[in-house]
C-alpha cells in the first residue's frame, strides 16, 4: 500500500510540474509553456504539442481573425511588469504552409510592452531561413532588433545600416536558445548559450521603460516556444 502511495505521489508531483504555468524558483519566474494558463492570445491560436522531442506551444495566426501583416500576432504573459533583467526562452520558427515566398520564419520576444491605442514594445527576433542563404547580404539579416511601431526593421536598416541586425547560424524549425539581458536603455541578445552577445543595442528606442513580455511572431510564421524564464535585475552579474 505504501509503495502504491509513493508512486502516486511521484506521478502527481511530475504532473503538477509539467503543467504548472508559473513556477517561482529563486526569484525567477519560470513558464514551461505547457499550458495556456496565464496567457493572452492576440490574433493567434496556440496548442501544447511535442516538437523535436520537447513539449511546448505551437503558435500560428488565428483563422478566426483577420490577422494580416498589419496586425500584431502575440502571446502576452499575464501579470508581468518588466523593466530590467534577463529573459530566456527556447523557440523555433519557420514559414507557415501558406506563407508568401519572402517569409523568413520571424520569431522572437517582445518586452516592455504597453497596450495603448496600438501595441508598443521593444523586440528581438530571428529570421531562421536567412542564416544559411547563398546570398551573404541576406545572411547578415539573421537577427533583428525593432521598436514597434515607430522603428520597424526597414526604417532602422535605412537610417542605421547594419547597426540593429547581424548574422548568427540558425536552422529553420530547430529549437534555438535565446537570452535577452536588459538594463536601462541597453540590451544584449545571446543565441545558443554563447557567452558573447550576438547583438548589442545601446539605445533602446523607448528608453528605460516598463511593460509586459510577449511571445512574438509574424503572421506568416509557424512558431514554437518553451521554457520561458524571467529573472529580475538583482540576479544579473557584471
Amino acid at each position: 500500500m505504501m509503495r502504491h502511495l509513493f508512486f502516486l505521489g511521484v506521478f502527481l508531483f511530475s504532473f503538477t510540474n509539467l503543467f504548472s504555468q508559473n513556477i517561482n524558483n529563486s526569484d525567477n519566474l519560470v513558464y514551461p509553456l505547457t499550458s495556456l494558463e496565464g496567457l493572452e492570445l492576440v490574433n493567434v491560436k496556440a496548442e501544447v504539442v511535442e516538437h523535436l522531442g520537447k513539449m511546448g506551444l505551437r503558435i500560428t495566426k488565428s483563422n478566426d481573425s483577420v490577422a494580416t501583416k498589419n496586425l500584431e500576432t502575440l502571446v502576452l504573459i499575464s501579470d508581468i511588469n518588466f523593466e530590467n533583467g534577463t529573459i530566456e526562452v527556447e523557440l523555433a520558427g519557420e514559414p507557415a504552409i501558406d506563407a508568401p515566398a519572402q517569409s523568413r520564419g520571424f520569431v522572437g520576444i517582445a518586452f516592455r510592452l504597453k497596450q495603448e491605442e496600438d501595441f508598443n514594445y521593444e523586440c528581438f527576433y530571428i529570421r531562421p531561413t536567412n542564416s544559411r542563404a547563398e546570398n551573404q547580404v541576406r545572411r547578415n539579416h539573421s537577427v533583428q532588433y525593432i521598436s514597434h511601431p515607430d522603428f520597424p526593421w526597414y526604417r532602422l536598416r535605412k537610417e542605421s545600416p547594419k547597426l540593429y541586425e547581424t548574422y548568427v547560424d540558425l536552422v529553420p524549425s530547430e529549437w534555438t536558445k535565446l537570452k535577452i539581458v536588459v538594463s536601462g536603455n541597453k540590451a544584449k541578445l545571446f543565441i545558443h548559450n554563447s557567452k558573447q552577445p550576438t547583438l548589442i543595442v545601446n539605445d533602446l528606442k523607448k528608453g528605460n521603460s516598463t511593460g509586459q513580455i510577449a511571445l512574438w511572431l509574424h503572421s506568416s510564421t509557424l512558431a514554437h516556444f518553451r521554457n520561458l524564464v524571467i529573472s529580475p535585475e538583482d540576479n544579473l552579474k557584471d
